[in-house]
């Protein structure tokens, strides 16, 4: 397997620190506000890579986190009167609904900043100890002067440092806080070895890594992934901290999805064009969403438009009409050559558009062979057995695909049509055709389509 490390710029042959063990670290939100799309397409990206290792027998261990205590989190405290535990208890549950709905597996360790305090004050104290830190009005900063490979993970420095604010005493721009003195009665405080206060966001990181999952080795973890806007500084910092208070760097490999943005622009709260999943999931499947946000390649950057939605579940529906061809059926018969195929297109540094092109072509195949032999048992066991692995590497195709055809009608709707069936049914039954085709042209004005199986009536929207 391949992927393009951040690091070196450089696709590179993955190789693990220890044997067929993963271990892999992403930065998850800060839990002050509903996920957006960003969020959306760092999970999934994320998620593909962990469903890749998995089907190339590794043994992944999957980290995510969640910043449960930040500068935004106690706005949003001030602004509704509500304490911290209500506000990150709420918005961590929903953005681990919207990513189920996504289809996105949930992490193995889902670690909080509240909860790690002690990994917390143990890295800030290793750091002090050696002389890395200094304090300003109870804060405490890394100094960034003293670490020799400062910029070394990102070289961004130089383009980044000049333009960020350089708070009153601090001894270079590019210097960060590990701790937070508090500042007032509105400010939320812990009780440290250092005084009340609260941790800086970079330190959090490292800590939780540190404390579930680092190899006390070269490397302390074999991959670290996040947004593109994490590398630096965020991912530079936490780099810093873990390798000058431990000896060792953070991970083996960095890897970094590229940004959403809305006509053109990029996507960010402060130009309010923050689009959220929770609206998206209103309108559309989170499948149809997922199969979306999952065609351009992760680290390129990433243009969302309804149109190219619409195009994109057209794609996502062949596979499905296919799927209604060996509807239930229940037996397998592995196809090994489509699932190298398949794989191998994944493991290039997830090569998305290989993989779909692949599927393209199976899909372009099985309908051809399924017109010359209808009644070909191992042809259609081959086709399930090929979707079934579709779904499990990549997410999408696992639906009923009845079901998926019915996405879009409300539930009111859905029971009238199944009560028009029914009555068509028994219509049929007394031999009133007259009657039963008459239901027919009612089921159809409600924008939907029957089939008549062996075994039930099926219905689908048009």
């Amino acid at each position: 397997m391949k992927i393009f490390n951040s690091h070196t710029k450089q696709k590179e042959e993955f190789k693990p620190i220890k044997d067929n063990d993963v271990k892999i670290y992403v930065c998850g939100p800060t839990v002050y506000d509903d996920a957006h799309l960003g969020h959306a397409r760092s999970s999934i990206s994320f998620d593909l890579l962990r469903r890749t290792l998995e089907k190339n027998a590794y043994n992944v261990t999957f980290v995510k986190n969640f910043t449960d205590i930040d500068d935004k989190i106690i706005n949003k405290m001030n602004q509704t009167g509500k304490s911290l535990k209500e506000i990150t208890e709420f918005y961590i549950n929903s953005y681990l609904n919207d990513m189920e709905k996504l289809n996105v597996k949930r992490a193995d360790i889902e670690p909080k900043a509240t909860e790690s305090l002690d990994a917390i004050f143990e890295l800030i104290q290793t750091l002090k100890d050696k002389g890395y830190t200094y304090e300003i009005d109870g804060d405490i900063y890394f100094d960034t002067s003293k670490d020799n490979e400062y910029c070394e993970l990102s070289h961004k420095c130089q383009e980044n440092t000049e333009s960020r604010v350089c708070n009153f005493g601090k001894k270079n721009p590019a210097d960060f806080a590990l701790w937070k003195a508090c500042k007032g009665e509105d400010d939320v405080c812990f009780n440290s070895p250092f005084g009340k206060g609260r941790p800086g966001w970079h330190i959090e990181c490292s800590a939780m890594i540190k404390k579930h999952i680092a190899y006390d080795k070269e490397y302390q973890i074999d991959i670290h992934g996040g947004g593109a806007d994490l590398f630096f500084p965020h991912h530079e910092n936490e780099e810093a901290q873990s390798h000058c208070a431990y000896s060792n760097h953070l991970a083996k490999y960095w890897m970094h999805n590229g940004f959403v943005n809305i006509n053109g622009e990029k996507m960010s709260k402060s130009l309010g064009n923050s689009f959220f999943v929770k609206d998206a999931l209103k309108v559309y499947d989170g499948e149809i969403l997922r199969y979306y946000l999952m065609q351009t390649h992760y680290r390129d950057g990433f243009n969302f438009s309804e149109e190219d939605l619409l195009v994109s579940k057209k794609r996502l529906d062949k596979i499905y009409r296919l799927k209604k061809r060996i509807y239930r059926l229940t037996k397998f018969n592995q196809d090994k050559e489509f699932e190298t195929k398949l794989l191998e297109s994944m493991s290039d540094d997830l090569n998305i558009s290989k993989a779909l092109a692949v599927i393209d072509e199976f899909i372009s195949n099985a309908n051809e062979a399924l017109d010359n032999n209808p009644k070909d048992k191992v042809l259609k066991q081959k086709i399930n057995s090929n979707i079934k692995y579709i779904s499990e590497l990549l997410g999408v195709g696992g639906k009923d695909a009845y079901e998926y055809f019915q996405i879009g009608i409300d539930e009111d709707t859905k029971q009238k049509i199944e009560e028009l069936i029914s009555k068509r049914n028994e219509a049929k039954k007394a031999k009133n055709y007259e009657e039963a085709d008459k239901i027919r042209e009612e089921i159809l004005n409600l924008g939907v389509k029957i089939q008549d199986t062996p075994t039930a009536t099926l219905w689908e929207k048009i």
